[in-house]
């Protein structure tokens, strides 16, 4: 019985170099990467049982897919549409759903907080939207979206009626500028704040270290050996940290670790240092400023907005330490939280670099803006009052 001849394959610069990436790109499907292997192997003139035999796939995989690139190039070598079981949800079906989970469950006499998706399904079934509806399909029309009403974020309106004008304050130091001029070498730019309540948690039991299948285990029973804070400042352009702990916060401890940086270079003999800190008690205010100033003559306070700490770069290093050195919290007493954390300064400051801050004037524009609409929005549908 003849056998048919191999369909003859010519490919184009760019075809060649598509098939290319696709037969040898790390991230390519395995079916697309041997279907672009096929039509190489036939480019270069070899026959159907050859590349069978070369790829490992079958004779009649290989004739298949070499007469689909034939027929029509590189859309030949996509799955053609396949048609399954009809839907048993209609689009308007999802539609709903979805918009009943952007509504809080209070506002349609639900008394739950927020919706899960189980919630979601007894809700639709109640309403008669769909005759039944398991979790697993209202998770899949969510995902679609992006919805997840079962997680929440808190957030605050803006109070402070100089928001934007200390923003761009603190945004320029970032970039080194002041008042529309580049900070000279010799002008240096500190954040500073405080991190509160840092406890000594000495667990019950020894803690166990990681092992094979099994994370860290810390005892859930502790005694208390006091809370000590830790003040910090961060050089925002060399990344350098100076720490110390104190008993409690408070403007004392704040100026002495003010007294802490300032006695020493390149700070001490610095044409100026910006001191960005936010509106905590230690350092808030005009007779803060003041304070400051009086202390140590080329010291500029700069505040950030109220209610902004997250302006302020050292929050950061917070978080690091944070995430590094406090928890899990199983010291012995204080005197190690306050060993463990200089020892892990002098580390930061070894190989630290400093932070991309990303966010600029421009970025704080836009936010503004978006909080404004939200303003307008919430206020016109608060005085629109319910609908009837």
């Amino acid at each position: 019985m003849p056998v048919a001849a191999a369909r003859p394959i010519v490919l184009r610069a760019a075809e060649r170099e598509r098939l290319k990436k696709m037969a040898y790109g790390h991230k390519t499907e395995y079916r697309l990467r041997s279907r672009a292997q096929v039509v190489l192997h036939a480019a270069r003139g070899r026959s159907n049982a050859r590349i069978a035999r070369e790829t490992g796939l079958h004779l009649d995989t290989v004739r298949c897919w070499r007469g689909r690139f034939a027929e029509r190039g590189l859309g030949g070598l996509r799955d053609r549409e396949r048609y399954g079981r009809p839907p048993s949800f209609t689009a308007l079906q999802a539609a709903q759903v979805k918009a009943l989970a952007c509504r809080l469950p209070a506002e349609t006499g639900v008394p739950l907080s927020r919706w899960s998706c189980p919630e979601l399904a007894r809700e639709v079934v109640a309403r008669a939207i769909a005759g039944s509806l398991s979790a697993s399909t209202v998770r899949r029309w969510l995902a679609d979206d992006a919805l997840k009403p079962w997680q929440h974020r808190s957030w605050i309106f803006i109070t402070d009626p100089d928001f934007r004008t200390r923003a761009e304050r603190v945004l320029d130091l970032y970039a080194r500028t002041w008042q529309g001029k580049a900070l000279d070498v010799d002008e240096y730019v500190i954040s500073a704040d405080e991190k509160t309540s840092i406890q000594a948690r000495c667990r019950c039991h020894p803690t166990l270290a990681p092992g094979q299948a099994r994370a860290m285990r810390v005892n859930h029973t502790y005694g208390r050996g006091g809370a000590v804070a830790y003040l910090a400042a961060y050089d925002v352009h060399a990344a350098k940290v100076f720490g110390r702990t104190e008993p409690r916060t408070g403007i004392d401890p704040f100026m002495a670790l003010v007294a802490q940086v300032m006695s020493v270079e390149p700070y001490a003999s610095a044409k100026r240092v910006f001191w960005i800190v936010d509106n905590g008690s230690s350092h808030r205010g005009k007779k803060a400023a003041d304070r400051l100033t009086a202390a140590f003559p080329n010291a500029v306070m700069v505040h950030t907005p109220v209610h902004a700490s997250w302006l302020n770069e050292v929050e950061i290093y917070f978080s690091v330490v944070q995430r590094k050195v406090v928890s899990p919290n199983d010291f012995t007493d204080l005197t190690e939280v306050g060993d463990r954390l200089r020892a892990f300064e002098d580390r930061y400051n070894a190989t630290a670099q400093p932070f991309q801050w990303k966010f600029t004037t421009s970025d704080l524009d836009d936010l503004l803006a978006r909080i404004d609409r939200h303003t307008t929005d919430h206020q016109e549908e608060s005085s629109a009052g319910p609908a009837t």
